[in-house]
C-alpha cells in the first residue's frame, strides 16, 4: 500500500475525492434500478411479456460478472485511472444506444454493454484499497456504500416518473447524460493510485488461482454473493409483484421499490461506525441474521394470510438494513486475503458475487408466473440469506484457527 495524501477536490496528485468515489460506485446501481418500474411500457413496445423484458436485470448482472473478472487485473496493469475512463466512456454510448433499440435482441444486447458501468463500482473499491488498511478500506468502502444507498432511494421513482411523462426512452438519456457528468469529473480528480507493474495481462490473470484457492476468500465471495442474491431476486421477482400481484401503476411502483435503500443507507453508516470495533465477520454476520429474521417475519403474514403492499416492501427494509451490513464487510475481507492482489480480487470478488445475484434473478423471474403470489419470492429470498449465514460461521471457524495457528 502506498501513502498518498488526504484528498483535495480536483487535484489528481491526492485521493480521489469521497464525492468521485461515491458517484462512480453509484452509476451501476442507477443503471440497475431507474428502468425497473419501465419494464411493463417496455415490453408493450418491443411486443414481448414483462417476464421476457425482466431478463435484462440478469443479463446486465451476467455481463457485469464477466466484465468484472477482466477489468481488476487489467487495472492492476494498466492503471486504475485508463480502465475508468474507458469504462464510462462504453457505458455512456450504450446508455444513449439503447434509446434507439429496435427491437428486443438489440436492447438486451446494449444492456449487455451497458453493464461496462460495473467496472467502476469495482475499480472504486480497489482504489480504496490501493490507499487504506483492511480496517479503515471496510470504513471507507462502508461510507462510499452509503452514499451509493441513495441512488436505489429515488432512482425507481426517477424511473417510474420519467416514464410516466416522457416515456421509458428517457431513463436511457438521463442515464447518458449522468454519465458524461462523472467522465469529466473523474478525469478532472482521479489520478493514479496503482504502482505500475510489469507483468503481462495473462501473467495477470495467472495470479486468479492464488485467490481461488483460498477458503477464506471464497467465504467472503459466497457470503457476499447471497447476501447481495436476496436483493437481486428482489430485483427480479419485485416488479412482478408489484404491478401483478398488487396492481402498482408504474409511478406508485417505484415508490415502493426503493424501500430497500432506505435500510441499506442506515446498514453503510453503521458499518461506516463500527467496523473496525467489532470487526468484519461479526459486521457480516450481523446483516445475514437481519435479512434472514426480515424473511422469516414477511413469510410468516404470507402464510397467514395477512400480507399487503406494505409489509411486502416494508419487510424489504431488513433485506437493506442487512445487506448495508455485510457488502462492505465482505468486500474488505475479500480484499484482505490477498492485499497485494487488491485490483484482482476486487473484480473476481465482485464477479462471483454478481454471477450468485444475477442466478437468483433468473430463478425468481423464472419461478414467477400469471397466479403466482409474493411466496416464492420470499422462499428464494429466505434461503439465500439462510446460507449466507452458514458461510460465514464457517469463515469466522477458519479465522479463528488461523490466529490460533492451527
Amino acid at each position: 500500500m502506498t501513502e498518498f495524501p488526504k484528498s483535495r477536490f480536483l487535484d489528481r496528485k491526492t485521493q480521489p475525492s469521497m464525492l468521485t468515489l461515491v458517484l462512480l460506485a453509484s452509476i451501476s446501481m442507477l443503471a440497475m434500478n431507474s428502468f425497473l418500474p419501465s419494464l411493463p411500457s417496455m415490453a408493450t413496445h418491443f411486443g414481448t411479456t414483462t417476464a421476457i423484458m425482466g431478463l435484462s436485470v440478469a443479463i446486465y448482472l451476467g455481463s457485469s460478472a464477466v466484465l468484472q473478472i477482466l477489468v481488476g487485473p487489467l487495472s492492476d496493469k494498466i492503471g486504475r485511472r485508463p480502465a475508468l475512463l474507458w469504462s464510462l466512456g462504453i457505458f455512456i454510448f450504450a446508455s444513449f444506444a439503447c434509446v434507439f433499440a429496435q427491437d428486443t435482441a438489440v436492447f438486451m444486447t446494449l444492456r449487455a454493454v451497458q453493464a461496462f458501468a460495473a467496472c467502476t463500482m469495482v475499480l472504486s473499491r480497489a482504489i480504496v484499497r490501493d490507499t487504506n488498511d483492511t480496517q479503515t478500506s471496510a470504513s471507507k468502502i462502508a461510507y462510499i456504500a452509503m452514499g451509493m444507498a441513495i441512488t436505489p432511494m429515488f432512482a425507481p421513482a426517477l424511473g417510474g416518473f420519467l416514464d410516466n411523462w416522457f416515456g421509458w426512452q428517457a431513463n436511457f438519456w438521463m442515464l447518458g447524460g449522468v454519465g458524461t457528468l462523472i467522465w469529466i469529473l473523474t478525469y478532472f480528480d482521479q489520478g493514479e493510485t496503482v504502482p505500475p507493474s510489469t507483468e503481462g495481462f495473462r501473467e495477470q490473470l495467472k495470479e486468479y488461482p492464488e485467490l481461488l484457492t483460498s477458503r477464506r476468500f471464497w467465504g467472503y465471495c459466497l457470503a457476499s454473493a447471497f447476501s447481495g442474491g436476496a436483493y437481486f431476486a428482489y430485483l427480479g421477482g419485485g416488479p412482478f409483484v408489484g404491478s401483478v400481484v398488487f396492481n402498482l401503476s408504474p409511478e406508485q411502483l417505484g415508490i415502493y421499490f426503493g424501500t430497500p435503500a432506505i435500510g441499506y443507507f442506515a446498514g453503510n453508516f453503521i458499518s461506516g461506525r463500527y467496523s473496525v470495533r467489532f470487526g468484519i465477520d461479526a459486521m457480516i454476520l450481523s446483516g445475514l441474521n437481519i435479512i434472514l429474521v426480515g424473511m422469516t417475519l414477511s413469510l410468516i403474514l404470507s402464510y397467514l394470510g395477512y400480507a399487503s403492499v406494505n409489509s411486502f416492501f416494508g419487510f424489504m427494509i431488513f433485506v437493506g438494513l442487512g445487506n448495508g451490513l455485510c457488502l462492505p464487510n465482505a468486500t474488505a475481507g475479500m480484499l484482505s486475503v490477498r492485499p497485494h492482489l487488491a485490483g484482482a480480487a476486487s473484480g473476481l470478488g465482485g464477479s462471483i458475487s454478481i454471477a450468485g445475484g444475477a442466478a437468483l434473478s433468473t430463478v425468481a423471474g423464472a419461478i414467477l408466473v400469471p397466479g403466482s403470489t409474493e411466496m416464492p419470492l420470499l422462499l428464494l429470498m429466505w434461503a439465500s440469506s439462510l446460507a449466507g449465514v452458514i458461510l460465514i460461521l464457517s469463515v469466522r471457524r477458519r479465522n479463528k484457527k488461523l490466529v490460533l495457528g492451527t
